[in-house]
């Protein structure tokens, strides 16, 4: 298992810089959050039949008619959720493979981490014990509803797209705490930061994406 964890070939180092290289050349600044992409070892995310894709920038299948996002919308969104002032207390609502909760989890203090489908989320802590990383707690529950007890959040990342904003994760956030998250249908989405304020929320468009529309219930 170490040496799937370290790779080899298409899954080694080199190949990692290429994909660091490639996300800089696209336009993602933040030097720690591109060590994450870098160390985060994403073939131990997917199965091992696509260990030669996991480093290309491209979403993945990884069963249950789920996607691990291409790594580009990983660095992106992380880096998004990390600006300054950098958050201690993150939320991710679409726990899917773990990929997305180990990238945030080496970046921040705490993570919380839902997700509905409860065969995903048994891979996923199973993933992330191995790697070692104890900083992630775990919910088997709709993310609609967040995690309220162990908020406020300074920040919530949201890796499927509502077709409108969930008033309940914009509730669970501190003042000055921000939500990324796309929104929007199978037609068109767009990702979305919202900052929580003493008066109301702002709102921001990052970029057109598509992701795995956000349902409700669990599996």
């Amino acid at each position: 298992m170490i040496a799937r964890f370290e790779g080899s070939g298409m899954t080694s180092m080199r190949t990692r810089e290429r994909l660091v290289s490639r996300l800089r050349d696209e336009g993602i600044t933040d030097e720690n959050v591109l060590d994450a992409i870098r160390n985060v070892p994403r073939h131990i995310f997917v199965d091992e039949a696509l260990d030669s894709r996991a480093y290309e920038d491209v979403a993945l299948p990884i069963g249950m008619g789920q996607t691990i996002s291409q790594p580009y919308i990983v660095a992106l969104m992380t880096q998004t959720t990390i600006a300054a002032p950098r958050p201690s207390n993150v939320l991710e609502i679409g726990t899917g493979c773990g990929y997305q909760t180990a990238v945030l989890a080496s970046l921040v203090t705490r993570v919380y981490t839902v997700e509905r489908i409860e065969l995903l989320l048994t891979r996923a802590r199973r993933r992330l014990r191995a790697l070692e990383v104890d900083n992630v707690w775990y919910k088997h529950d709709d993310g609609n509803a967040g995690w309220a007890e162990c908020g406020p959040f300074d920040a919530v990342l949201v890796t499927a797209a509502p077709a409108r904003l969930p008033e309940k994760l914009v509730e669970q956030l501190a003042v000055d705490g921000r939500l990324v998250i796309p929104i929007g249908d199978s037609r068109r989405q767009w990702l979305k930061v919202f900052t929580r304020t003493e008066s109301g929320v702002n709102e921001g468009t990052i970029a057109d994406v598509s992701f795995v529309p956000m349902l409700r219930g669990r599996e």
